[in-house]
């Protein structure tokens, strides 16, 4: 099964999909975790990306396709992936599609955490007192959140006409929000 797991940044995207890591041995396609990791190696391509996650831009759709479409044979071993943080726009759900249509698979389920914007600035504050991750400071996240609700967002309607949104409110326990993902993929299938 392939799944997305969609909603703004700090939405708990990541720690649903670890969940899912464990319990159903998915693998998780994090775009934020596999850019990190980038950046990490000091690589030429995590040196290029650094400074546009520093400002909380977004990298471009070609970067991460690339970074995508190398991992899926681990995927597809694993019997399934979870999208976390990918596609962002139209143009990568679309290429999304073409890459796993080539393969014989398809998306099954996308997932939307629907929450609250406030309460995500709320929660990002705390997060980067906690953590000091660059890309989770208060003004990179805003424009994060603003990128997410102008440019994601509207993924929306592409994946409801393919019949594959269900929408989950994220805003429970972290338990109620999985268990909620568990019944909708029960459903699925």
């Amino acid at each position: 099964m392939n799944l997305i797991l969609f909603g703004p940044p700090a939405a708990g995207k990541g720690t649903q999909a670890k969940r899912l890591v464990e319990q159903r041995r998915m693998v998780q396609l994090s775009t934020g975790d596999m850019l990190r990791a980038a950046i990490a190696s000091g690589s030429e391509l995590g040196q290029r990306v650094s400074g546009i996650m520093q400002r909380g831009e977004l990298v471009s759709d070609a970067i991460v396709v690339e970074l995508i479409e190398q991992r899926l044979p681990e995927a597809e071993a694993a019997g399934g992936a979870i999208f976390d943080g990918f596609p962002r726009t139209l143009a990568q759900a679309e290429a999304l599609d073409a890459m796993l249509k080539r393969r014989g698979r398809q998306i099954d389920l996308v997932v939307r955490l629907k929450v609250d914007d406030e309460a995500l600035m709320q929660r990002i504050a705390g997060r980067f007192a906690e953590s000091g991750r660059a890309d989770d400071n208060p003004e990179s996240f805003k424009v994060r959140l603003d990128a997410y609700n102008t440019q994601t967002a509207p993924l929306l309607p592409y994946y409801e006409g393919q019949g594959k949104l269900v929408e989950v409110d994220g805003m429970g326990t972290i338990d109620q929000v999985a268990a909620a993902i568990d019944a909708a993929l029960a459903k699925a299938g």
